[in-house]
């Protein structure tokens, strides 16, 4: 793949020393820094999120079920009011 050797950072150092000048080239070299920092962190970031994510997957796919509990639940249709007073409501009855 492309690679930059040390002859040729010399040269790039060199050519940037001369069409920038000696007063912009260390501001330009601080800013550089900076974005390259910056870079990093939302790439470590980045990275660690992931990680996080395909942990918590793991232990979620992995994580054994709770039990079910013997006593229905308020939304569920086996206790509303129409059930219980008429069973028969929700069917049909043949010849209707």
């Amino acid at each position: 793949m492309f690679e930059v050797g040390f002859t040729e950072i010399v040269l790039i150092l060199g050519l940037a020393l001369v069409v920038l000048g000696p007063e912009k080239l260390p501001k330009l070299a601080s800013q550089i820094g900076r974005w390259v920092g910056r870079a990093r962190a939302m790439a470590r970031q980045l990275r660690e999120q992931l990680d996080q994510e395909v942990n918590f997957e793991e232990t979620q796919r992995y994580k054994p079920k709770p039990a079910s509990s013997p006593v229905a639940t308020p939304a569920s249709p086996a206790n509303t009011p129409e059930s219980v007073s008429d069973p028969q409501a929700t069917h049909e009855r043949p010849g209707q």
